[in-house]
Order: C-alpha cells, then structure tokens, then sequence
C-alpha cells in the first residue's frame, strides 16, 4: 500500500476523517520531518532548547536521563550557548521514586553560584519521563525560584504531547512570555509574536506599520538584554504570524491587557494583499502594499517563465504551509506534482481548493511509516521545495534543491519575492550542473 495518496481522495473522505486517522492510536508514526531537522523536539533551528534560551543571559538546566540530554552536546559546543546548557542526570532510582525532583532546586543554585554573573532567567527543561511521572513543574519552579532570587520556568521536550492540546513550541513561548512585567502600552510599539529567528527585516511589513505610525517594532530576535525584553510589555497590540505563539497572546490579553491581532504567513499574492487590508480595516488605517504587490507579482512572473518543463514537489519542513504554497504554485500557473506533508483539520480549506485545481495531486504523508522506503518515480525534472523533498529527490538525475528553512523568517510580499528568486537559483544550478556532466 502507498503512502501516497490524491488529494481528491482526502476531501472526498471529510474532513473528520483526517482526525481519526491522526488520533487512531493503532498505527504506528514516522517521525520523519521531526528526525529530518534532527529535532527531539528541540535540538536544531528553534526547538524547545534554543526556544528557551531565546532572552538574553538565561541559562538552562536540562533533567533527564542521559540520553535524552546527550543530542544537546552538539548545540551547546556553538559560542552562542557556552555556559548556557547545564545537566541533571536521572539514574534509574530517579525513575522509579521521582527522587530528582529534591535535588533541582538544590542544582539551580548550584548552577547560578557557578556562573559569575547572575542569569536573567532559568528555564528547566524536562523529558517525557516526567510527563510519564504527573511531575507538577510549576511547583517545583517556584520552590527553585525561591532558593536563588530570580524568575525559573519550566519548559517541556515532550514528544508525547506534539499532537495534544499544549504541544512543546506552544508551551515554551507561554513560559517565556509569562515573564513580561505590566507596563505603560505606547501607542507607537508592536510586538511581533511567532518566529525565535524574528521575521526578515527586508520584510515589507516593517515600512508599513512604520508608515501608519508604528515606530517601535519589537520581536524576541532582537533583543540584547533583560531590560530589551521588558519593554514588549508596552506594546500597543500584539501581531502573532504563527498560530504555536496564540496561546502565550492570549495570556498577555488577559494578564497585561495587550490585544492581539493574528495574521498568517502566505504565498498567494492576492491573499497576501487582502491580509494586509483586513489588518488595515482593523486598526482603521488603509495600508499602500501596491509597490510591494507589483514586485511580488514581477517575481512570479519569472518563476513561471523560468520553470517551463519544471515540475514541483513541496515539502512541509520549510517556511511555509505546504499545502498553501502548492496552491499558490498551481494558481500562478506551474506545475505541482506532489506534496510532502501531514493532513490535518487546520490544512482543510487548502486541501478543499487543490482538489478543485488538481484533483490528482499527491499527497504523502511523512508521518506513515512507508515512507521510510519511499523514492520518488523519475518523470522529469523537478524543483523540490523544503528539506524532506529535498531529502527525498537529493538522488534525483535533474532537480533543483531549495531547502528554503533558516533562522530569520520570511513573511509577505517579500516572502513570495525570495523563495521566487531561490527557485530561479536552484533551477540555474541543476541546468549548469547537467551540462557538464
């Protein structure tokens, strides 16, 4: 049996058939995007470790067994994280009787007498053992919060809870944020809330809230100091651009007051315009995206153009929802042969339009075991887009790679503009590469 599967198949199925199938404890799960990113759920780009080290001067304190805490050897030999990742070793009695839990508040002082400034923060990140135990972390924080004088936070690298109610990365930034300090709201300050590498200052939604009078434009990414992070609390409103940071949102609306207004990372220009004119609508301003929407349609113009013959596979560990950038892809008027990513009840109205445009599509799933010995039929060349299809057409005769995952977010017009520009790029390549073989 395939793990592929055509889209038109998915929605003639319903939409209560994806959550089955995601809930239905009987199969068995591939964690393929997971261990492509080798991500536990946190060890590279921004996962639960590096997520929690995301304010300035904190320090972690990782408890675990040792081999729950030895993929994090690799990430704290980088200069940025020296004297920033601390270990405490469960043995198996730990295990059994929960004794560890007496001696974290007895570590983190240890830890913060070592180092000869005091942290701004320490987070305590904690495996699935725990969760197994019913460890009530909270309580054990504020006891370790007592004992060394400064703020102490838990963090969670449950893989057992990525597709439950509080999955890691949601956590993690409601323990962060839970930080912030009520203060005077400036009329002038937003935050935007989603992305630890902060979104792409080239971005074209820096001039426009600077254009209808917003000065101060703070993300987590960029602040140098305790201090620096403090000052999000004055912000006037909240942009979330990822739906993992709503939940921490929500809880500043309801403990500083700080609205919220939400908006979604897109591909598809139109629906990028009409974004910003809801958000306009909202604050009750009329923002002037038409340079920055001819230049992204320029853009695509020359994707089109210079991927006659190409045609494309999409994978879901990149920056972007895959099934909505294979949408902007078929709409603009190339060709999308599969798409590489786990269905879900969110991916639904993408899912509901591809089936219209390509009712054929495949649709893999990286979560099914299968694919564990899945390669893609040679059929023409092919841009694969996202490190899972890259993996998957690494070994493949004529295609161009574009991994398009990094550290600072891309995010609008200037999105579609960069990942056009990165295709044309990689086409190049695979074309140069071909003819001197």
């Amino acid at each position: 049996m395939s793990a592929g599967r055509i889209v038109q198949s998915i929605v003639d199925a319903g939409k209560d058939a994806l959550q089955s199938r995601i809930a239905d404890t009987r199969q068995l799960i591939y964690s393929s995007p997971a261990t492509l990113a080798y991500n536990s759920p946190g060890a590279e780009g921004y996962g639960v470790k590096r997520a929690g080290l995301a304010i300035p001067d904190s320090i972690m304190l990782i408890v675990s067994p040792g081999c729950c805490g030895r993929n994090t050897s690799a990430l704290s030999e980088r200069p940025a994280y020296h004297n920033r990742f601390f270990y405490l070793t469960m043995d198996e009695t730990d295990l059994i009787t929960g004794r560890h839990l007496t001696k974290i508040p007895e570590a983190v002082q240890e830890v913060v007498d070592f180092l000869p400034t005091k942290p701004s923060v320490v987070m305590i990140c904690i495996t699935c053992v725990d969760a197994l135990l019913g460890t009530d972390m909270e309580r054990v924080c504020r006891k370790a919060e007592e004992a060394v004088g400064i703020p102490v936070r838990p963090c969670y690298m449950y893989a057992l809870t990525r597709e439950g109610r509080r999955p890691p990365m949601v956590h993690v930034r409601q323990s962060l944020y839970s930080l912030l300090e009520k203060r005077q709201r400036q009329v002038d300050c937003v935050n935007l809330l989603g992305y630890f590498g902060g979104v792409d200052r080239d971005s074209e939604i820096f001039n426009l809230l600077k254009g209808v009078g917003v000065h101060q434009i703070r993300q987590i990414a960029e602040c140098q100091n305790m201090a620096d992070f403090q000052e999000m609390a004055a912000a006037n409103f909240n942009l979330v651009l990822n739906a993992e940071a709503l939940p921490a949102a929500e809880d500043l609306h309801k403990r500083l007051g700080i609205p919220l207004i939400q908006m979604q990372r897109l591909y598809q220009i139109d629906k990028i315009a009409a974004q910003y004119r809801a958000f306009g609508q909202v604050l009750g301003v009329t923002f002037e995206t038409d340079a920055f929407r001819q230049n992204a349609e320029a853009a695509v113009d020359r994707l089109v153009k210079r991927t006659v013959g190409w045609s494309f596979a999409v994978g879901e560990v990149a920056d972007a929802n895959p099934f909505e950038l294979a949408l902007a892809l078929l709409r603009a008027g190339c060709e999308v042969q599969a798409v590489y990513g786990t269905t879900a009840a969110e991916y639904w109205p993408w899912l509901e339009k591809l089936a219209v445009l390509k009712p054929e599509l495949e649709i893999y799933d990286n979560a099914d075991p299968q694919m564990v010995h899945y390669h893609p039929d040679e059929n023409g060349p092919v841009v694969a887009i996202g490190e899972d299809a890259v993996y998957y057409y690494s070994g493949y005769q004529k295609a161009a790679l574009v991994p398009w995952r990094g550290k600072t977010q891309p995010f609008g017009f200037d999105g579609v503009i960069k990942l056009s520009q990165a295709v044309c790029e990689a086409v190049d390549r695979a074309e140069q590469k071909g003819s001197t073989r």
